[in-house]
């Protein structure tokens, strides 16, 4: 019964994903529809916003390569695969399957929305983390930042059921302790909806009604109202043990919602300045570093930019929401515009300084930089949409001969990396072993990608050639004329 709630459930969440995929896809059936490869990863490049290399076709061969693409992905967002492989996905083994969609759920849905829980309180502003205001409203905000704290111990499991609690609890005897039997009744599901968008739901009659009756009610507002895809069916959560991972899943739509609700101007005004205030001591902090590493070695100053940027990427989570605005230039409001231009600003020096440690690297290290880098930019490049098949040709071959020539040194450059002596004359290391670890780490990523961007350049050729033979056999359909006009014909063919 678990099986066969989750399997449902999880179709229905993966369709409603695919439905933003162009062109839009529709699972019919998960064991069978995974086992190709091309459901995973247009899932996760829906779910990431990256395109993810990929066979065409749809042979053994095409079909295990893209499913070890979709894990190579996943496991390069640090997601644990335990006892996940290949083979069993291919031959479409439920508790594989489901154990996989579980994780990318978790992920990319669940893990992801818990985040930007962190925003739904003020944040202490940057720029004066020590001043003292004894006025009850910032007693408040402290008790709020410091209950967020708190929050961000937990699990994003933890976190999810910490919001679902709040919303519940502004309706009294509606109580919600897990993701299973606390949402028999069909109470809590309204409730949040309530919370959400009030009026929609008259609770008092509810208590009244039986469990069936108010899931079958809430999951119809919820889709009609709310919009949000009718993943479960009442006989799922009326039962003695609902599957839990089911109920999370749909819940975590409900805070999806919230997320996309309006804010007043007011309240992102202040979101703003306090991303603008962060912004600034980021700045002034990045100023600072560059100063007092500036006669440092390379392994001091890379190992300063590793610790900035750790802290960095952590304290930027509460302010992505207002960071990455989806409001067109014209929409955006005065303190907004410059937002975004200080947020360019900083993202620009940072790689301003990761590019120039990049150039201190110790020889032969900054060459083999400097090549991982081409590399990568080729294989990341869109092929050339080019109308005129013959200048197609032409940039197609130049780029298989730049491509081909860099390729030649691949096994050059990874084994003067594998045999760098990491040590100065005083046995000291040159350079923090995360850098070196990564540096390999991309070496596999372009041994694994190579064989298809090299193809897709060669698919554009034989794709360019082909259409200057269709164009040249359109001029060519003629009747046969005078004798010159056939030679003529023949020798340019």
């Amino acid at each position: 019964q678990r099986e066969f709630t989750q399997k449902k459930t999880f179709t229905s969440w993966i369709n409603s994903i695919l439905a933003k995929h162009t062109p839009p896809y529709v699972v019919s059936d998960l064991y069978t529809d995974i086992q190709q490869g091309h459901l995973l990863l247009d899932l996760l490049e829906v779910l990431s916003g990256q395109h993810l290399p990929r066979e065409k076709g749809f042979n053994t061969f095409q079909c295990r390569s893209n499913i070890e693409n979709a894990l190579t992905f996943l496991k390069s967002r640090s997601l644990k695969l335990i006892n996940i492989h290949v083979a069993d996905i291919i031959e479409g083994k439920p508790s594989i399957v489901l154990g996989l969609i579980w994780t990318i759920i978790f992920h990319f849905h669940i893990e992801e929305l818990a985040r930007t829980l962190a925003c739904t309180y003020s944040q202490p502003s940057p720029d004066h983390p020590g001043a003292v205001d004894s006025s009850p409203k910032a007693n408040r905000s402290a008790k709020k930042s410091a209950k967020i704290k708190e929050r961000w111990k937990m699990s994003a499991t933890k976190a999810l059921l910490l919001w679902a609690k709040e919303q519940c609890s502004l309706h009294g005897s509606v109580s919600v302790t897990d993701f299973k039997s606390s949402w028999r009744s069909g109470l809590a599901f309204l409730a949040i909806i309530q919370t959400l968008r009030p009026g929609l739901v008259d609770l008092e009659k509810a208590k009244a009604r039986s469990n069936k009756e108010n899931l079958k009610e809430a999951f119809r507002i919820a889709e009609l109202e709310l919009n949000i895809p009718r993943l479960l069916e009442p006989e799922d959560v009326d039962t003695v043990n609902p599957d839990e991972k089911s109920i999370m899943t749909y819940v975590a739509q409900f805070l999806q919602y919230s997320k996309n609700l309006p804010e007043s101007e007011e309240d992102m005004q202040e979101k703003v300045r306090e991303a603008m205030g962060w912004l600034a001591a980021q700045e002034e902090k990045l100023a600072k570093l560059l100063v007092e590493t500036e006669n440092g070695t390379y392994y001091q100053k890379y190992k300063e930019m590793m610790s900035f940027m750790e802290t960095f990427n952590q304290e930027k989570i509460p302010f992505l929401p207002v960071l990455s605005s989806k409001r067109g230039e014209t929409e955006l409001s005065e303190g907004q515009q410059q937002m975004r231009e200080e947020w360019d600003k900083v993202i620009s020096q940072i790689n301003e300084w990761k590019a120039k440690l990049d150039q201190m690297l110790p020889s032969p290290l900054d060459s083999i930089e400097a090549w991982l880098q081409e590399v990568e930019r080729l294989q990341a490049e869109d092929l050339p949409d080019l109308q005129d098949p013959f200048k197609a040709m032409s940039v197609f071959r130049e780029i298989i001969v730049i491509f081909k020539g860099l390729m030649d040194c691949f096994d050059s450059h990874l084994d003067t990396l594998q045999s760098f002596k990491n040590e100065d004359e005083k046995n000291m290391p040159l350079v923090l072993p995360e850098k070196l670890e990564e540096m390999k780490r991309r070496f596999s990523n372009i041994r694994s990608t190579n064989p298809s961007t090299f193809l897709e350049y060669h698919y554009g050729l034989c794709s360019a050639i082909a259409n200057e033979v269709k164009l040249k056999l359109n001029i060519w359909d003629v009747k046969y004329g005078a004798k010159e006009s056939v030679e003529s014909l023949l020798e340019n063919w």
